[in-house]
């Protein structure tokens, strides 16, 4: 299986959707598609969707890690929301829900970025 990655803008917020898997195949994908968004664009914070990622290793881990640590040395927040239990569970696992905050929905995200669709 693939993966697809979708970002779209909200003010100044990147909004990242993926879909599919997220392993060492694809975690390069993910790191120049991010860190392309965030270094041209006008946004500060992250918003990352899992709702549709269906499977994720430690390279997707570690994707997510060094572009949180990217946002954040720019003055923004990542948060996560949507995610399937599995994946939720690989978080939890490698203590980053320490660091992340998540959301149940895109919305409550975006919102607590103060920035609603």
């Amino acid at each position: 299986m693939s993966l697809q990655v979708e970002l779209e803008q909200h003010r100044n917020v990147l909004v990242v959707r993926l879909r599919g898997e997220l392993d060492h195949h694809t975690a390069d994908i993910v790191r120049f598609k991010m860190e392309d968004a965030i270094l041209r664009g006008r946004c500060d914070h992250v918003v990352l969707s899992l709702k549709e990622l269906i499977f994720m290793d430690s390279s997707g881990l570690g994707v997510i890690l060094g572009r949180y640590k990217l946002v954040k040395s720019r003055g923004g927040k990542m948060v996560v929301c949507d995610t399937q239990a599995s994946v939720k569970r690989l978080f939890e696992l490698s203590g980053l829900f320490k660091i992340l905050s998540f959301y149940e929905t895109e919305r409550s995200a975006l919102a607590s970025l103060e920035v609603v669709s």
